[in-house]
């Protein structure tokens, strides 16, 4: 570092103290400024080193993105300063240190992780909303301030919206394994909303079990899991639900809206007889809700919209009334009722089509009390047959218990509950242990330790940021 003479005065402007951090190429020091007063941290990049890696490119990439937004949950750049042989960021300095040592003494209490997530997609949304796609979201990247308030840091893999290619994905493989989404370990380009969204839900996980969902000695047997979204929940986790305002809001709003809570359900005599008459249904638990979005859905890739053979869709309606209309369906459209037990009706047609009786499964998942999520799905028969039933009787017929169809709103990029399946990649992504990561301008915070909650990262804050489209910024909820 180029100091004055007496040894800690950098560039006339900082007093420099101790050494915060260090990764390959650069160094994160606590500083003052000698006018203000302000207390910042500096990072330090040498010229050098990113220039024989060719990393220069995303250094000034890095600078833009962070130049863009201002937020009261991510890291604040305050200026870029450089000299022949170094770069200097100017950063919020954040006293309380990184998300991960808190998770890493245990599971957080529910408040405390409801506040921090709801801050993180909060943060997150304002990101995407202006374009900017963060790709590395994970708890050595979040800080916490002295006031208990998360930021968001390390921007050194972020991606703006125009780095998308012609088909309108990104293709750049990176960011930390546990946390990353399948349609990154595929390789086949992936939406930068969809693989942020999808690393948030694995931080909901670990705030509120103290362990990954997705954990192997073995990287490619991580990969297979978390293709198939393999994991065990915690015994914790039966209760713990998310309610979401079923008012049409906002995706801004819609995203910052969500509650972790652990319900104890005090249920009324009337809801104790409705469950004995439908059956107990499956309750989706907070990471399936944030974790199965629509986007996590790789059918896209294989098969047209139009020629699925399977369909979901939200209602606020009891289970009963729901139950009572697909009945009502049913009869209508001349399927009858063969078996209902769990929340599971299965309708079968009376006589052979070309591939045998037609049968529809529709089950019924449990929400909150008063919301659930309606997967109908052909179980046998022609799918012609099938989606010629579907488009003309049945779906028109639902209406008046719908209150959102999966798919039909996808401009909402980012809204939280969607479909009920995970992502499932039939077989182990065929790559090589690690597709071409793309380094850090920290450098250790991209290198892979396996099952490990974190793959080092120290790197002390910094900016999101996007398209200079909305100057004013959005509230944070919390």
């Amino acid at each position: 570092m180029e100091l004055e003479k007496n040894g800690n005065i950098l560039l006339q402007r900082y007093e420099v103290g101790k050494l915060l951090g260090q990764g390959t190429f650069a160094k994160v020091y606590h500083a003052m400024n000698i006018v203000t007063s302000q207390t910042v941290a500096i990072k330090v990049i040498d010229k050098d080193k990113i220039l024989k890696v060719g990393l220069m490119d995303q250094v000034k990439r890095e600078i833009s993105v962070m130049k863009l937004v201002r937020h009261p949950n991510i890291i604040q750049l305050y200026e870029v300063m450089a000299t022949k042989s170094k770069i200097y960021f100017v950063l919020e300095y954040v006293k309380g240190g990184e998300l991960f040592t808190k998770v890493a003494k245990g599971r957080l209490k529910e408040d405390v992780a409801r506040k921090y997530f709801q801050q993180l997609v909060s943060a997150v949304d304002f990101c995407h909303s202006r374009g900017v796609y963060h790709r590395d979201l994970k708890p050595e990247n979040l800080l916490v301030d002295e006031n208990g308030n998360l930021k968001i840091s390390d921007f050194g893999l972020s991606a703006l919206a125009e780095s998308r290619r012609q088909d309108g994905l990104l293709h750049t493989t990176c960011g930390t394994p546990a946390y990353v989404a399948p349609e990154v370990i595929s390789r086949k380009g992936y939406d930068g909303v969809k693989v942020d969204t999808w690393s948030c839900g694995v931080i909901l996980f670990v705030l509120m079990a103290g362990y990954l969902p997705f954990q192997d000695s073995n990287l490619m047997e991580m990969y297979r899991k978390i293709g198939k979204a393999e994991f065990k929940c915690p015994a914790w986790f039966q209760s713990d639900l998310i309610h979401k305002n079923v008012e049409t809001k906002e995706p801004v709003t819609a995203l910052a809206d969500v509650n972790v809570v652990s319900s104890s359900i005090d249920s009324s005599s009337s809801k104790n007889i409705e469950k004995q008459d439908v059956g107990k249904l499956t309750n989706l638990n907070a990471f399936d809700i944030i974790s199965l979005s629509e986007g996590f859905d790789l059918t896209n890739l294989f098969e047209k919209t139009d020629k699925r053979k399977e369909a979901r869709f939200t209602s606020s309606q009891p289970a009963s009334a729901i139950i009572s209309k697909l009945e009502d369906v049913a009869t209508c459209s001349k399927l009858t009722v063969k078996k209902k037990e769990g929340g599971v009706l299965r309708m079968e047609g009376a006589s052979e089509g070309r591939k045998g009786v037609l049968s529809i499964d529709a089950e019924i998942f449990e929400v909150t009390p008063s919301f659930h999520l309606v997967e109908i799905k052909k179980n046998n028969g022609d799918t012609l047959e099938y989606q010629n039933l579907w488009k003309q009787d049945m779906k028109p017929a639902l209406k008046d218990i719908v209150w959102a169809w999966q798919g039909e709103h996808q401009h909402q990029q980012l809204k939280i509950m969607c479909c009920h399946r995970f992502v499932s990649i039939d077989d182990p992504p065929r790559v090589s242990p690690w597709p071409q990561i793309e380094p850090d301008v920290m450098g250790s915070s991209r290198e892979i330790s396996g099952p490990k909650l974190y793959a080092h990262g120290i790197c002390n804050g910094v900016h999101i940021s996007q398209q200079q489209q909305q100057q004013q910024q959005q509230p944070c909820l919390s």
